[in-house]
């Protein structure tokens, strides 16, 4: 397999999880818009993690695989969420779950 579809490929299977480790982070009263800001930065940060673990930090010298995969890892996470982690409404579960409960929600 040549290396651009190799980082493809990592990017996409970073990505596929990804939604559901930004519900983590993300709260349910948050905006859509600020959801949208940090599943990019998400993305963007996993992209970075994925290109280390794919060839090192000296694959960072290759311009077309690096975007390759930062890429991979942002149509990956946008897609999974939309078609499988949204219907399924585990990811928003996920994001009620890790919220934290005010004094009033509490009672």
């Amino acid at each position: 397999m040549s290396q651009t579809l190799e980082s493809l490929s990592t990017g996409a299977q970073v990505g596929a999880v990804l939604p559901l480790l930004t519900a983590v982070v993300q709260k349910p009263a948050w905006s859509a818009k600020y959801k949208k800001v940090v599943a990019v930065v998400a993305a963007l940060v996993a992209g970075v993690f994925a290109v280390a673990a794919d060839g090192g930090w000296a694959q960072f010298q290759h311009g077309q695989l690096t975007a390759a995969t930062f890429l991979g890892v942002l149509a990956a996470s946008q897609t999974s969420y939309d078609l499988v982690w949204k219907p399924t409404k585990l990811a928003p579960m996920i994001e009620s779950m890790t919220a934290k409960k005010t004094a009033q929600q509490a009672e």
